[in-house]
């Protein structure tokens, strides 16, 4: 077992202020794998300061001087990546395959992504009226970051405060903290100045809490639940610093009758289940046009009745556990709720997989004649269920897709481009997929309404780290 108790505060390994210890457990085999230390407020008064102190000769150094850093963490990245893959498969329960083929590869695709971006970033600009516009790193960042896609959150957090000059204290999620921790050994080899980047384990109550609250923290970046990036809001508002959230979602996928139904619905369905369904943009609702509806749900039980669950450690396309006895618990709750509401259960259903009594395994689940009033289709269950709901016309799923609190991700499935593109313009969410067009590196990533505020990758993500400054000259010609 891997003794992981020290925190990453002003370019050293530190011990913790108190001995607070957190077993990291296997999802799979739930047995311990490494011990890691929760922070208190006087651990995260140490990073802030030294990021505070850092602040001062980093946020000067040139847009050069960081794109070279930048470049370096890249190929170390690179150079480690199989092992960052298979610390999330140890940590996370992500597959093998699906660790190193989706897993680790954004952390290559984030950083190349902001690299490019930083490239085209116009720090000084001469505005249209004359006046000069400046753009400069906000200061000093709090970043918390989530267990489901951990360096995915990571890259998008911590590469663009470094790229924009600014410092940061990373508290990733208590229950995958080893890859951030390997995180933190690459930005140590590519050179950082000390204080610039620093981690501090722990969870969002203690220290959460003591970074979203901090005085000399000028702006927060939060990645979980709604419940908790509200609670950071409020933490944050005493001091006033910039927020910026991306939370949860309960997207809606609509199919159209024209749609290639075998290719979309089995693409949709495996979708659904990826990560063992634990990502906030997941097509976890399925709304079908009424004409199709009964060959589509025959596709997606099929689909739902070939998928696996398995060992992590072994190549290949199953599904792995969930992260952890809370999330199993609360994904059981909401599968015997669609049971208890009456909605059909077409695969799957209550309990563990037959042969998985180890382990935080959950089966494969689709529900079908699913109301929108229903549980299953309005709260975010993070798990591999779908919620499958007819309508009758174009206009009724537009409605049933905008009725929800979440806004964060959207698909569409249709034969008719012009329908497609009407759709996608009336759907009230920052991401639209029509046709299983990928999310890109580079493009901006978050939602609209309780999905939350801000967009991370690319240009858009620099900005969130960005002040803007404008000077007024006496001869503005």
């Amino acid at each position: 077992m891997l003794d992981k108790r020290k925190f990453y505060i002003n370019g050293e390994w530190v011990e913790p202020a108190a001995q607070n210890d957190l077993y990291v457990l296997n999802p799979a085999t739930e047995k311990p794998i490494a011990v890691i230390s929760l922070g208190t407020a006087v651990d995260i008064d140490r990073a802030v300061a030294a990021a505070k102190k850092a602040f001062e000769t980093y946020g000067r150094t040139s847009l050069e001087e960081r794109l070279a850093l930048l470049e370096k963490l890249l190929a170390i990245y690179k150079r480690r990546y199989d092992e960052m893959a298979d610390t999330m498969t140890a940590e996370l329960g992500a597959p093998k395959t699906m660790s190193r083929e989706q897993q680790a590869d954004v952390g290559v695709g984030h950083l190349q992504g902001y690299i490019d971006a930083l490239k085209r970033l116009k720090l000084r600009e001469k505005l249209s009226n004359g006046d000069t516009l400046m753009r400069e790193p906000i200061g000093v960042c709090g970043l918390i970051t989530p267990w489901n896609w951990p360096v995915n959150q990571i890259a998008l957090k911590v590469v663009p405060a470094l790229a924009t000059g600014c410092t940061c204290v990373l508290k990733p999620s208590e229950f995958t903290p080893l890859n951030a921790m390997l995180y933190a050994e690459m930005i140590d080899e590519a050179g950082f100045p000390r204080g610039v980047f620093n981690l501090v384990n722990g969870d969002g109550l203690h220290a959460g809490a003591a970074l979203s609250k901090h005085k000399d923290i000028d702006m927060m970046s939060f990645t979980g639940s709604t419940r908790a990036g509200i609670a950071v809001s409020k933490d944050a508002a005493d001091t006033v610093k910039r927020v910026t959230l991306e939370l949860g979602g309960k997207s809606p996928n609509i199919v159209f009758a024209d749609a290639d139904l075998e290719e979309r619905v089995t693409a949709s369905v495996l979708e659904c289940f990826n990560n063992s369904g634990q990502s906030c943009d997941a097509p976890t609702r399925m709304l079908v046009e009424r004409s199709a509806y009964e060959d589509v749900v025959a596709i997606a039980r099929r689909v739902g009745r070939e998928a696996t669950v398995g060992d992590p450690t072994r190549e290949g396309a199953h599904i792995g556990p969930l992260v952890s006895h809370i999330q199993f618990e609360r994904v059981q709750a909401l599968i015997e709720a669609g049971v208890g509401e009456g909605a059909r259960l077409l695969v799957g259903g209550p309990g563990k997989p037959e042969g998985f009594e180890t382990g935080y395994f959950v089966k494969p689940t689709i529900f079908a004649d699913v109301d929108n009033s229903m549980r299953i289709a309005r709260e975010e269950v993070f798990g591999p269920v779908l919620a499958i709901i007819p309508f009758d016309t174009e206009e009724e799923a537009i409605a049933i897709a905008n009725d929800t609190s979440y806004g964060l991700a959207a698909y569409v499935q249709t034969g008719n481009q012009e329908r497609a593109e009407r759709v996608a313009a009336r759907l009230r969410a920052g991401m639209v997929h029509i046709n299983g067009g990928p999310h890109r590196y580079g493009s901006p990533f978050g939602g609209y309404k309780q999905s939350g505020n801000g967009r991370e990758g690319g240009t858009f993500g620099l900005e969130d780290f960005l002040e803007v400054k404008t000077v007024h000259l006496p001869d503005a010609a």
